[in-house]
């Protein structure tokens, strides 16, 4: 057996597990004698309260810390579900109409900053050839006869 505490703006609503009458309500160290099994805190400041309920030799004890405020909105699980499924919807619909239209423009070649116009790839030419670094030709060969290999 619980107690059960319902929270609505700054008044919270306590329910003792007991079903009897005649139950005594003491909540830290203010007495209330209350004949029934709810007790109602009007704006509660959310300060940390014990709370016990008893009836001849029961007793129900409970520590409450509530956190409560002036301004909130209580939500159902509903409203918190169609409110996540319509943004997964959008984000969806945003991917897809991404997907759409750049899939459209990849055949196009756009003029930006950094590109070149691309045509025919064009050969280059072979480097010029450097006199100091010629190839060694059949009759040549005593031009580097004098570079023998040196050994390291």
């Amino acid at each position: 057996e619980e107690f059960l505490v319902e929270i609505s703006g700054t008044t919270v609503t306590i329910t003792c597990p007991l079903a009897e009458d005649g139950i005594k309500w003491d909540i830290t160290g203010a007495r209330g004698e209350s004949r029934e099994s709810k007790y109602i805190i009007e704006n509660h400041n959310s300060n940390p309260v014990d709370v016990s309920c008893s009836s001849g030799s029961r007793k129900f004890q409970m520590y409450l810390k509530a956190r409560v405020c002036t301004n909130c909105e209580e939500l159902d699980t509903l409203a918190v579900a169609g409110v996540i499924t319509a943004d997964l919807l959008i984000t969806l619909g945003v991917l897809i109409l991404v997907y759409y239209f750049s899939k459209h423009r990849k055949g196009k070649a756009g003029a930006s900053a950094g590109s070149r116009p691309r045509g025919q790839k064009m050969q280059r030419p072979p480097p010029v050839p450097n006199p100091d670094y010629e190839p060694i030709r059949k009759g040549q060969r005593e031009v580097y006869a004098g570079l023998a290999s040196r050994g390291f």
